[in-house]
């Protein structure tokens, strides 16, 4: 017999169900009843602000102590008796609410220059509540941006030599309306003689002070500045700018043959989509290690950070380009053509990063790509970022068993990239790599099926290269991706895709690779990739041996799961003190690891955790080993063709 739950029977249970709670609680104890909140996120209009063109003035002179001093002034409509207003939360390209309250100091309102009364919302604090007396025709924010000054604070937006100003960061706009119908008229004041660089239209300058045209507020969150007192910029395309900073003059010396390197990035973007989604673009880069590191897309531009010495030592930092093609990819994929999930008509919205193994995934694949084609990268440079991803999936990532693909996509949500005792079981934001290794197979299915005479670049053309120019946004849902899959080859796509990345415990994602002509090989020396950021950043690599990284002092900095180091008991902030009764270096440990395949010996560690002091043997044969791709047969394979120059 059905049991019919009517809202009387419901109710009538629930009063039995507190009543019996009640009884079972100590006699006299306080017993609070939650009210029912109203916390749904209000949906914005597609109207304007009726108050007419926010002006935004900020001061961005007081480098020596990294403060931002911002002064907004917002027209406000007739009648209105309380603005509400709100600083962005939910921000493109960070895939989650990462809205800077927590820099926004000494705020003010005031109109007619007399202050006004506020408070911030409880329920959402990004949302300030300002009360207008009878008249008020504007109001006036003013606040300081303190950027942070150490590392531990968060990200350094400024220092004495350069910043980078995101708008979204310090400016507020009024709740209700899509943001791309409020209007702003931006200035920014910056120290004496600074080059600024944006990709906003309209810049005239008066000494210091440097303003835009008048300009929508999506479309100003949309176009950071970077200024700086050492500056260049070159032209590497038609409409298209290298803007770079430096910590000092000596970093931006370009040589000619690695300019030109910048200009075949443009040119095989520009072959592979077909069309572009910008009017003009700007490579916005900083050549620093003093402001945080960056790598944010935006649709007529991109903010990318390489170490300082990346431009004057080409070759040798070789590993650490790439940031400059994934970033120009996201143009066509991620701005022009977003998720629907993924594009919010204002930053109060939540976004749903569902699909973000195509915005991310495919960004990954295509800057790889991208940067062998135009050999902005050397070839054994990219591949390295390959087999550094195929052993990461194939031994790496115990957390595969239980962890799809798609569910790394709310990472960004869930751990705001925050670091992890285990990141091999608990898995990250994989969506990016793992991402791109399946679009590696899908091309190679294509390929395989069409006789070569189609592959991903089909599907590229025909997904993010539509209208030349249109630099709006165009948004697609999983049944799109499978449909344009289908267009260039049938196959069952929904299956393929629903496999790969929407269910945990799969194979490792071998199969493109493979089906390319090339293999996961072992070798006892790092690839070039691999070893370009092993001595930049100063730490020994024995992840695929004793299961650890260490930083230059011995501390171990991340753990593999079920390893030889995690199972002898070793954790992430152990430090390694002796090798079998030497005390540690880099070359201690690497040579009793290499010893230990021949001696059969254990492997003794003085190792100290706190206070405690102890001696652990890890029994360990395997020697050094560290991933390589190479041509599983002889001749040109069909991933060498897939690396091969299009534009040329």
């Amino acid at each position: 017999m059905k049991t019919v739950s009517t809202p009387i029977a419901l109710a009538a249970a629930l009063l039995l169900a507190s009543g019996a709670s009640a009884q079972s609680r100590p006699e006299g104890n306080s017993a609070p009843i939650a009210p029912q909140l109203d916390d749904a996120t209000p949906l914005p209009q597609d109207t304007a602000w009726p108050g007419g063109t926010i002006r935004l003035e900020i001061d961005a002179t007081d480098t020596r102590r990294a403060l931002y001093s911002v002064k907004e002034t917002i027209p406000v409509p007739a009648g209105m008796d309380q603005l509400n207003l709100l600083l962005p939360e939910w921000l493109p390209g960070k895939h989650a609410a990462r809205g800077a309250a927590n820099l926004v100091s000494d705020i003010r309102f005031t109109a007619n220059g007399q202050p006004l009364e506020w408070s911030r919302d409880p329920l959402d604090v990004y949302r300030y509540r300002v009360s207008l007396p009878q008249g008020t025709s504007e109001v006036v924010a003013t606040f300081r941006h303190t950027s942070p000054v150490t590392g531990s604070e968060g990200r350094i937006s400024m220092t004495q030599e350069m910043f980078n100003l995101q708008w979204e960061a310090m400016s507020l706009y009024p709740e209700g309306h899509y943001t791309r119908r409020i209007e702003i008229l931006p200035t920014v004041k910056v120290p004496q003689g600074w080059q600024v660089f944006t990709a906003l239209d309209g810049q005239t300058r008066s000494g210091d002070m440097v303003s835009w045209d008048e300009v929508d507020y999506e479309t100003l969150v949309d176009s950071p500045i970077f200024a700086g007192k050492y500056a260049r910029q070159w032209e590497v395309g038609e409409d298209v700018r290298l803007d770079a900073l430096a910590d000092a003059p000596k970093y931006l010396e370009l040589a000619p043959e690695n300019l030109a390197r910048f200009e075949r990035l443009v040119d095989e973007a520009d072959a592979l989509f077909g069309a572009r989604p910008f009017d003009h673009y700007d490579i916005l880069l900083a050549m620093t290690d003093r402001m945080g590191g960056i790598g944010l897309e935006h649709h007529r531009s991109a903010e990318n950070q390489y170490e300082p010495t990346a431009l004057i030592d080409w070759d040798k930092m070789d590993w650490d380009h790439n940031v400059v093609s994934h970033e120009l990819v996201h143009s066509w994929n991620g701005k022009f053509r977003r998720p629907e999930g993924l594009w919010t008509p204002d930053y109060r919205t939540p976004m749903q990063d569902t699909l973000l193994w195509v915005y991310e995934g495919q960004t990954q694949f295509w800057g790889w790509v991208l940067a062998a084609r135009a050999e902005f990268q050397k070839k054994e440079t990219v591949l390295g970022m390959f087999a550094n991803a195929a052993a990461n999936y194939s031994e790496g990532q115990p957390g595969r068993d239980w962890r799809s693909v798609e569910d790394t996509t709310y990472d960004p949500i869930v751990n705001s990239r925050r670091p992890l005792p285990y990141s091999s079981l608990q898995r990250s934001e994989d969506y990016y790599v793992e991402g791109a290794l399946t679009w590696l197979e899908a091309d190679q299915i294509i390929r395989q099926g069409t006789k070569g005479k189609k592959g991903l670049d089909d599907f590229a053309r025909a997904f993010f290269g539509k209208e030349d120019g249109d630099w709006g946004v165009l948004t697609y849902d999983f049944d799109e991706v499978v449909e344009t899959l289908n267009s260039v080859y049938a196959y069952d796509w929904a299956a393929f895709l629903d496999t790969r990345l929407r269910q945990p415990n799969q194979p490792a994602p071998l199969r493109g690779l493979e089906m390319a002509g090339y293999r996961l090989v072992w070798k006892d020396e790092p690839n070039p990739y691999a070893a370009g950021r092993i001595a930049n950043g100063k730490y020994t690599d024995l992840f695929y041996s004793l299961g650890i990284n260490l930083n230059s002092d011995g501390k171990v900095t991340s753990t593999l799961w079920d390893g030889p180091a995690f199972n002898a008991g070793i954790v992430n902030g152990t430090q390694i003190m002796a090798v079998n009764g030497t005390a540690y270096s880099k070359d201690v440990i690497t040579e009793a690891v290499t010893a230990a395949k021949t001696s059969g010996e254990p492997i003794d560690l003085l190792v100290k955790r706190g206070e405690r002091f102890d001696t652990v043997s890890i029994r360990y044969d395997g020697g050094l080993r560290y991933p390589w791709i190479e041509p599983a047969a002889g001749g040109t394979t069909a991933f060498d063709r897939l690396l091969e120059a299009r534009a040329r």
